[in-house]
């Protein structure tokens, strides 16, 4: 049986722009299945039902496995097949502690260089997140969330650091829009965007930095509040020194702690 997700038939999206890259079309489609709950964490991919889904032949859909696999979404096991990645606490939380860096490096940048026009762009995401918190309507936050964090590090102009931060959030999405998952956490993580905005507007790359920096290691300690983790000790974030520019370099801890047990909240058995 085809996942049900799987049997409605190619999307109109996938129908209509078929004179593109029909690999980048079907990695774009599943990365939005896998990355939206659609697929679920651990779900093995059927190259045969997925390319019936989208309407393809299955060299587009194998070509895009292999590419899923770069930017860290799904893992390839000979003689077993193609599953969605599963990120164990311990792999999340140096994701964490790279991607706080990669932040704070995008807003020190940003607040030297931000345009009236990116400036304005931000402030409207903001707008949108704040109905979406007053609303409680966390399906609606979520890709704004992403988004605004996206175009942060976009607009600090620096392409190798933009392609390194988004495999980052790639694996980080696997599971960290449950860290969200409390609606009464949304007015306080829009606060903070706020607050991130009104910094990197001022033209004050230190607090624009430290903020970003902090922001992103508060979402790594929420992480170890999920219902998964909640027999898992809780590592205590890594002391943090600075470097002659000012960003934030966390010290390595005294010994490496224990394996803890994956975060993934369902596992579908092939």
């Amino acid at each position: 049986m085809l996942h049900p997700s799987i049997e409605r038939g190619p999307p109109e999206g996938v129908r209509l722009l078929k004179s593109h890259s029909l690999t980048v079309l079907v990695q774009r489609e599943l990365e939005r299945m896998i990355l939206s709950g659609e697929i679920a964490v651990g779900e093995k991919l059927n190259e045969i039902a997925i390319a019936a889904r989208l309407g393809v032949s299955r060299g587009p859909v194998r070509e895009s496995f292999r590419a899923l696999e770069e930017t860290g979404l799904v893992r390839i096991e000979k003689n077993r097949g193609v599953f969605v990645r599963e990120l164990s606490v311990d792999e999340a939380d140096d994701i964490y502690e790279i991607r706080a860096t990669f932040d704070q490096m995008a807003g020190r940048k940003l607040a030297q260089s931000i345009t009236p026009e990116q400036l304005a762009n931000l402030r409207a995401l903001l707008d949108a997140m704040e109905a979406a918190t007053r609303a409680k309507d966390l399906e609606r936050y979520h890709p704004l969330n992403l988004r605004f964090h996206d175009m942060l590090v976009e607009y600090a102009n620096n392409p190798k650091l933009l392609q390194m931060y988004r495999r980052l959030v790639n694996e980080l999405s696997l599971y960290r829009r449950h860290t969200l998952a409390q609606r009464d956490r949304l007015p306080t993580s829009t606060q903070e965007h706020k607050r991130i905005l009104d910094s990197i507007a001022s033209g004050d790359p230190d607090t624009a930095g430290r903020r970003l920096y902090d922001h992103a290691m508060a979402s790594r300690a929420r992480m170890h509040t999920l219902p998964a983790a909640a027999n898992v000790s809780i590592p205590p974030a890594a002391p943090t020194a600075q470097n002659g520019n000012g960003i934030s370099i966390p010290k390595k801890r005294a010994t490496a702690p224990a394996r803890r047990p994956h975060v993934a909240e369902r596992v579908i058995k092939a």
